[in-house]
């Protein structure tokens, strides 16, 4: 059979596969940034239309409003901007409290539902069944209307040995202040911290390169800790006590001295840990039902321990499976924070929406809060990626 010349020439390119689809993505791209630009020239001409063209000089006005509670100094002439920046650290306060204290109440509840004890087991399930299916809003005005509202009044107040005071006013526990040795001793203080660090390395590495991973965080903390006690000694030798504990007072009617926390700070922080914690236990849970039970039987054969087999064995497998979804729970519980404002605690979009409704600058606020979380959640995941991969198993 012979073949004709035509019968061999090249597919013309709109019907060739590899041109359509790099056209068709081509033509999807100037889509969406034509469908943007359309979007954007229709929001500023509408503004301008109104009298507001888009502009974040408002930023340098004064706020001429109070914020109940701030990590730096704030006052009603501040400007927006500070008020801003007030609400951003107040979230990152309670955010990044929450992350912890969820994280480790929701691990004790992930392992407590696989205990064999039933009593155990069930308690734990109860506990996640209950709060993965009650609204967070609705759990957060229920603590703060029910609980935090509901304590004794000041010269009532609940005692904890003398450290914690529970009033209806607010949380006040006993609180380290500086004394005349601190600025000598925050020194010995840094570089007992860099020691632990370093230890803490030196052990992980030792653990990658044997294949028996040690308590590497322990080691560093240890370290940490006893040249933190031995400097404290050297430092209040030289330039006199670093520090001194502080212990909240009933003077007139309310207290005095230590840490306060505002009945706004507890209900939202006690309902982003308890609610998240629901969920990230339901991850742990699920992560160590992944890993193969014959995992268990072999490190029973050689001898381990329960506690030695969930920390060498069954944990470290069971990290692959966690941390993804583990990363979602933590920014769900960063951008749920946005509901402080149904509790009256002063975050980014309680003081976004003050600044709204004095300065009537709603899009370019809108702006700035969406870019923050955006900002928020993607270093939350950065990190966690890094994590993950730092921490995945290497197959062969």
């Amino acid at each position: 059979m012979t073949f004709k010349e035509s019968d061999h020439a090249a597919v013309p390119f709109w019907r060739d596969e590899r041109y359509l689809q790099v056209i068709a993505q081509v033509v999807v791209v100037v889509l969406v940034v034509l469908a943007g630009y359309w979007l954007t020239r229709n929001l500023l001409t509408s503004l301008e239309d109104l009298g507001i063209p888009l502009s974040f000089k408002f930023l340098g006005i004064e706020a001429q409003f109070d914020i109940g509670e701030s990590l730096i100094e704030y006052s009603r002439t501040s400007t927006y901007a500070r008020a801003l920046l007030v609400g951003i650290l107040n979230t990152i306060k309670v955010s990044f409290l929450g992350i912890i204290f969820a994280t480790i109440l929701g691990i004790v509840v992930g392992v407590a539902r696989l205990a064999k004890n039933w009593l155990v087991s069930t308690l734990a399930a109860i506990y996640v069944e209950a709060l993965r299916n009650i609204p967070l809003l609705v759990l957060l005005v229920f603590l703060s209307i029910s609980v935090f509202q509901r304590l004794p009044r000041v010269q009532d107040a609940l005692t904890v040995w003398q450290w914690a005071f529970l009033t209806n006013r607010g949380v006040y526990i006993v609180w380290p202040q500086p004394d005349v040795g601190w600025d000598v001793y925050k020194w010995f203080l840094l570089g007992s911290l860099l020691v632990g660090l370093v230890v803490a390395i030196i052990k992980y590495r030792e653990g990658v390169r044997t294949g028996r991973m040690p308590l590497y965080w322990l080691w560093g903390g240890v370290v940490f800790l006893v040249l933190a006690a031995i400097t404290w000694f050297i430092a209040q030798f030289i330039a006199g006590r670093p520090l001194l504990l502080d212990f909240p007072h009933l003077a007139g009617r309310n207290f005095k001295g230590g840490k306060s926390l505002t009945p706004e700070f507890m209900a939202l922080f006690t309902g982003l840990v308890i609610y998240t914690s629901a969920f990230i236990a339901e991850v742990v849970r699920a992560g160590i039902q992944a890993v193969s039970k014959g995992q268990r039987e072999a490190a029973t054969a050689l001898g381990l321990t329960g506690f030695q087999t969930m920390r060498l064995v069954i944990f470290p497998q069971a990290m692959r499976v966690i941390i993804p979804p583990l990363t979602s729970q933590y920014l769900n519980l960063t951008k749920n924070s946005s509901l402080a404002i149904a509790v009256g605690y002063p975050d980014l979009f309680a003081v976004g929406s003050t600044i709204i409704n004095q300065a009537g600058r709603a899009v370019e606020v809108i702006l700035i809060m969406m870019g923050v979380y955006l900002t928020f959640s993607l270093l939350t995941s950065l990190f966690m990626n890094w994590y993950n991969k730092h921490t995945r198993l290497v197959e062969r």
